[in-house]
């Protein structure tokens, strides 16, 4: 049976799958569709991150006796996408390939140059079994070892078709596989053109990775008392600093236009601050600065709210906790016993003493009650 020859609604067939590339996405993906019953044969250019993946459960070692694959899952870096989609599409001609690459304009461009050249097997028809798709998960640590089954759970998954030269791409058939391959994974399926996605996550993966960057370079020169300084406002800001530069100059390469439209916006802001630094006591810089910090709280109370749903404001409150094992757990155990909701939680270390703090966001309307509760069990609240 070929999954083309089948629809995710008629059925519960499980596609055997062929992932190119065992990275953390990859290997992820392949934990999760093998949890879920289907068979996954693994291929990398790395013997060893193939042989890791293999070893954690991600599948079995590619062989040329597997019989052909009908879903290929290609998660090369950026720069080796379009090559491995084609080469999948030319090779199991009966194959849905999707790829999990962060830009989708640039592959597909790259994929009808193929197209165009006469001398590659690639054509236009094999151009409807590929689907642009994007899992919008991830991890600080890279490669096979940081692989997780449960790495998609309700975080957004684009699927990007596109109309190229008044051509549809891809089927729908494939694209019904490439959603369901997603949910199945338990991600969220969102339907975006390439060019919108692109500039999507130019602005919210692919900004906020250059911010990080550029502020965590500021700290190569820092004193060591300074950085002793340090609390949760840095460690948020700059968290993805961390990331893989080799892996980010493909994707900041690959998307460079939108993000160079909104590095633009940004310039124009920092000049405009820069200046009225200069001169802060000048006729109107006081309201210029707070203007700024303004627009920045209009911008992140855009960012949606719990599950996705409207942004909504909680009220806070800190828990002071020993630094020893079992304190958090008995935190949230009393919280739960007073019946309050926690809508997010967090952590900071007390500079110089064995003390934790634990922040709770809450609804407001639990706030009193909530803080009332727990230093009645003896905790030491600060509300905030």
């Amino acid at each position: 049976m070929n999954a083309l020859d089948t629809t995710p609604e008629a059925t519960r067939h499980a596609p055997t799958v062929l992932i190119r590339g065992t990275g953390l996405l990859g290997a992820s993906i392949g934990l999760g569709l093998s949890a879920r019953g289907h068979r996954v044969s693994l291929s990398d250019p790395s013997a060893v991150a193939q042989a890791i993946a293999a070893d954690i459960g991600a599948g079995t070692v590619a062989a040329e006796s597997d019989r052909e694959p009908e879903i290929v899952v290609v998660a090369a870096p950026p720069e080796a996408t379009a090559v491995e989609v084609a080469a999948a599409l030319t090779r199991f001609p009966g194959a849905i390939v999707m790829d999990v690459a962060s830009v989708k304009a640039e592959i597909l461009r790259e994929l009808w140059e193929l197209v165009d050249d006469s001398e590659h097997p690639l054509t236009e028809e094999a151009l409807e079994r590929y689907v642009g798709t994007h899992p919008m998960a991830g991890r600080e640590q890279s490669g096979p070892v940081a692989a997780r089954g449960e790495l998609f759970t309700a975080m957004p998954w684009v699927i990007a078709p596109a109309e190229v030269r008044g051509r549809r791409l891809p089927s729908e058939a494939a694209v019904a596989w490439a959603e369901e391959i997603a949910r199945r994974l338990g991600a969220t399926v969102h339907f975006m053109t390439p060019q919108d996605h692109d500039g999507s996550v130019a602005l919210i993966s692919h900004l906020p990775q250059i911010a990080a960057s550029l502020v965590a370079s500021r700290l190569q020169g820092a004193s060591a008392s300074a950085l002793e300084l340090a609390g949760n406002g840095l460690r948020d800001v700059t968290r993805i600093a961390a990331s893989d530069p080799n892996l980010w100059v493909q994707i900041l390469s690959s998307n460079a236009a939108p993000i160079t439209e909104i590095l633009y916006g940004l310039r124009d802001d920092v000049d405009r601050l820069i200046h009225t630094l200069e001169s802060p006591r000048a006729p109107g810089g006081q309201a210029d600065i707070a203007q700024l910090i303004a627009e920045g709280n209009a911008g992140r109370a855009r960012v949606p709210g719990k599950h996705g749903g409207p942004p909504q404001s909680f009220s806070r409150l800190t828990v002071i906790v020993d630094d020893r094992p079992g304190q958090i757990a008995a935190v949230l155990n009393d919280v739960a016993t007073v019946g309050v909701n926690v809508e997010d939680m967090r952590m900071e270390h007390s500079a110089g003493h064995q003390v934790g703090m634990v922040e709770l966001s809450v609804l407001p309307g639990r706030r009193e009650e909530l803080a009332e509760a727990m230093a009645d069990f003896g905790w030491k609240v600060i509300q905030s």
